[in-house]
């Protein structure tokens, strides 16, 4: 595992990166307007984790994505719809717009505090559902102690047990007080077999930051230099407004590049930001002020 490590030799110190961070804000971010907006709508991986999801919700999440199209012809579809494990059924029973994916979060989430057995049979069993896509968390508590093998061999076995899914690790960076960490996390993750690294459950604070998805970013833009492999990035967690889903969609841009601007390889987990994008879409293309509460 060392050696895997000490092939990122890039440190990193918090000035540093929020310097970068702040002058990419400053500097090259793209502009708030309805094109780059509509993109990063189409990014979202629309999501419900509350512990009062029934499957009726799910079932309303459902038809708001069948029909977005008929109701606001002007927007693209979301990328993904992501639930609990429980509902996962439901929504592959009723989602009928084909190119949007079914994800579910897994193995114990959101804690990663259980069993490994129990965390590649939940991942297996949500795909045998019909999930697309499996987000699951890193055991933190084991990354914390320097348990990196720990934390490699968990996430390649749950990999192994999905087969063809698509795998989304969260490295719940707001746990990860150091850039250094965080790089530290992302090179594991990958190397395991990660498809996605993703910042954050949504559950502790903080959750997404700009300046972790900096250097997820650029440990994704080393990994595709030394081996031709991309990996996708998903910031999730407190990303409400139109202008936070155009300052991630910058930080990738610059980092890696209009190749990464698309559902395969960058997402964003988030709920109340699809209706503050429609509001702000309204407001720019049509110039009315319109309360949006469709999702």
């Amino acid at each position: 595992m060392n050696n895997l490590l000490s092939q990122y030799s890039k440190s990193y110190s918090q000035q540093s990166v929020e310097a970068s961070v702040k002058n990419i804000l400053a500097n090259h971010i793209l502009a708030f307007n309805a094109e780059n907006l509509k993109k990063a709508f189409s990014l979202i991986d629309l999501t419900t984790l509350n512990t009062t999801d029934t499957n009726a919700r799910a079932l309303q999440f459902c038809k708001n994505v069948n029909q977005l199209e008929h109701n606001y012809s002007f927007m693209p579809s979301v990328a993904a719809i992501c639930v609990f494990p429980s509902l996962v059924e439901t929504v592959k029973k009723n989602l009928t717009k084909k190119r949007v994916k079914i994800a579910s979060v897994a193995a114990g989430f959101p804690s990663s505090q259980t069993f490994i057995s129990i965390k590649t049979a939940e991942s297996s069993m949500a795909v045998d559902k019909g999930a697309d896509e499996v987000d699951i968390v890193i055991s933190v508590g084991s990354f914390l102690e320097n348990d990196y093998m720990t934390v490699f061999n968990e996430i390649s076995l749950i990999k192994e047990s999905i087969g063809n899914a698509h795998l989304k690790v969260i490295l719940e960076t707001g746990a990860l007080k150091d850039p250094n960490i965080i790089k530290n996390a992302s090179i594991i993750a990958i190397a395991a077999g990660a498809d996605f690294i993703k910042t954050s459950t949504g559950k502790l604070n903080p959750a997404a930051t700009l300046e972790a998805v900096f250097v997820m970013t650029e440990i994704i833009k080393d990994y595709y230099n030394v081996t031709g492999r991309k990996i996708g990035i998903k910031p999730a967690g407190g990303i409400v407004t139109a202008q936070d889903a155009i300052n991630y969609l910058s930080i990738v841009h610059f980092n890696l590049g209009d190749e990464w601007l698309n559902s395969e390889l960058f997402r964003i987990g988030a709920s109340k930001l699809a209706n503050n994008i429609i509001e702000e879409i309204i407001f720019l293309e049509k110039g009315i002020k319109e309360s949006v509460n469709y999702f």
